[in-house]
């Protein structure tokens, strides 16, 4: 049963390695990139015009301020008079001083919005340009990996059947067992102890599992399936 699975393996290694190939190759890692690019892209372009819509928001808001704050500046208009009154000159002196600081720091801070408001803009744009470009490279890479893939989908049909015919010989809960490590991308998935330990980690089976080495067992460390004859 073991050598079974262990022939099945040795097939099978081929297609791990060619599934590797594939997977390391430039041409997918394009595709793969540009993918998930795509994929954040419209959530990214979507919170920069939230951004930008509050900032507007408070750009106005700060506007409307400034404007409020300086119609107040209308009650020295009459200062002389007041003064000519017997207005104390100090009050208001300080008040218009409070008044022009108010007005300052609100003018500042509208001028930083507008930068931010500006500077958004332009993130945006740019993403927007990002966007389209690899919406256009992502068409050619998906075509250039599907290239790559057909030219050696042949291969992998060859392996495929080899592995189809070893299967016949499998024991099926084995190779049931087999193809959830498979699944993993644990590989390889099963092997022989060697000097008493895993052969993949180093671990040496518990006392306690020892009896059921023969039918194999899973390693506790590295979760590959481990025996011994």
């Amino acid at each position: 049963m073991l050598q079974a699975i262990l022939h099945y393996q040795e097939i099978d290694r081929k297609l791990f390695k060619l599934e590797n190939e594939l997977a390391e190759s430039e041409e997918r890692k394009k595709y793969v990139k540009l993918q998930k690019f795509l994929k954040v892209a419209p959530e990214k372009l979507d919170a920069l015009e939230v951004k930008a819509t509050s900032l507007k928001a408070e750009t106005d808001a700060l506007a409307k301020k400034y404007e409020q704050v300086e119609a107040t500046l209308a009650d020295f208009e009459n200062l002389e008079e007041l003064i000519g009154g017997g207005a104390d000159i100090a009050f208001y002196k300080k008040k218009a001083q409070s008044v022009v600081e108010m007005l300052r720091k609100i003018k500042a801070d509208l001028g930083t919005l507008v930068e931010a408001i500006k500077a958004t803009d332009e993130e945006y744009k740019k993403l927007k340009k990002q966007v389209i470009a690899a919406q256009k490279q992502y068409g050619e890479a998906a075509e250039s990996y599907k290239a790559v893939k057909a030219a050696r989908e042949d291969e992998r049909k060859a392996i495929e059947k080899e592995l189809a015919d070893a299967e016949k010989k499998v024991d099926a809960q084995m190779l049931a067992r087999y193809q959830t490590k498979r699944k993993e991308k644990l590989f390889p998935v099963v092997g022989e102890l060697y000097a008493g330990r895993c052969p993949f980690c180093s671990m040496e089976p518990p006392i306690a599992a020892k009896s059921n080495l023969a039918a194999g067992i899973e390693c506790d460390h590295c979760h590959r399936i481990i025996f011994e004859k």
